[in-house]
């Protein structure tokens, strides 16, 4: 049911919005080397050594870093640079835009079945990467960063023994993929003619159904005697 307009009621009105100058959708991967982890203590409370995990089927997360958690920004916008362009025969003015971000990975392994299988933390990692774009961003407008999908494989990693000391995973290295949306934003406060809405109308709450007898079965139950009319 869709709202209805409360005509000859329209005004002009002063609306609070963001004005997108420029929007560009893209995906990117690349390759991280994480540096040794020492294997963590096991669930039974012991330090895990090589022979206690299956180190073929090691595996990541990926997140953005939270400030929140004490990490840095996840999204640092370093510069913009002017650069023209020739676009459709027409000279514009748009702006190289680099980009920092800052991610945090974490690697897990499987015990073996020995221990009862089940992935076990190793330990995470914070990287940085940077990148530029070229978008209509001149100064003042805010560049956002949206990830719509990001996560990551572990290409390498193997156990190294070492002895009396703690095992550590060493030779980790992981490949990140994202997809994400980049716009360039600035608040305006727009002016427009519009029509109010009024609510829509209340959907009616379902009466009590009604009772219901179970199907019959009058050809077997109840049996009419041999010989008898009905």
């Amino acid at each position: 049911m869709q709202a209805n307009n409360l005509y000859g009621g329209q005004e002009l009105l002063c609306i609070n919005t963001e004005k997108v100058y420029d929007w560009i959708l893209n995906e990117a991967s690349f390759d991280l080397t994480v540096g040794d982890l020492p294997l963590p203590i096991g669930p039974t409370g012991e330090q895990l050594e090589c022979a206690d995990i299956d180190d073929t089927t090691t595996s990541c997360t990926v997140r953005p870093t939270d400030p929140a958690l004490g990490e840095p920004d996840p999204i640092v916008i370093l510069d913009r640079v002017d650069q023209e362009f020739v676009i459709d025969g027409a000279m514009v003015t748009l702006q190289l835009v680099n980009i920092r971000k800052n991610f945090v990975v974490t690697i897990f392994v499987n015990l073996v079945p020995e221990l009862g299988g089940g992935l076990v933390e190793v330990g995470t990692a914070t990287f940085t990467r940077c990148e530029q774009v070229i978008l209509c961003a001149p100064t003042g407008t805010d560049v956002d960063v949206t990830y719509t999908e990001l996560d990551c494989f572990v290409c390498t990693a193997t156990c190294m023994l070492n002895g009396t000391d703690i095992d550590t995973l060493d030779d980790i290295t992981v490949t990140v993929r994202l997809c994400q949306s980049i716009q360039s934003t600035y608040d305006v406060t727009l002016e427009i003619t519009a029509d109010f809405c009024e609510p829509r109308d209340m959907l009616p709450i379902p009466p009590c159904p009604a009772p219901t007898i179970p199907p019959q079965c009058p050809v077997i139950f109840p049996t009419t005697p041999a010989g008898t009319n009905e």
